[in-house]
């Protein structure tokens, strides 16, 4: 019973860090890095699916520092995407 109060309380902080990270577009002034690459990527298909209904959220951040900050966000899309093709070489099929 513990774990599962605990589980929805990191969860719901989860959903709230993810609603905050999104910003209207050019509402920013500071430039974003890696760090915030990565969550933007890992938010991106949520921005994608919310921009799709009409809201006013920038899909990136436009004041980014370059090359590190979509290297951060190309990764954060990995992440959520479950990354390679490691689940491939669990499961092995037998032929006769």
């Amino acid at each position: 019973m513990k774990t599962k109060r605990i589980f929805i309380g990191l969860l719901l902080l989860l959903v709230l860090f993810f609603v905050t990270s999104c910003a209207p577009v050019g509402m920013t002034k500071e430039e974003y890095g890696f760090l915030y690459g990565i969550v933007h990527g890992f938010i991106s298909p949520f921005v994608l699916i919310a921009k799709l209904l009409g809201t006013n959220i920038g899909l990136y951040a436009e004041h980014n520092t370059g090359s590190l900050y979509w290297l951060g966000f190309i990764l954060g899309v990995v992440l959520l995407l479950g990354g390679g093709g490691g689940g491939y070489s669990t499961r092995r099929r037998w032929y006769d």
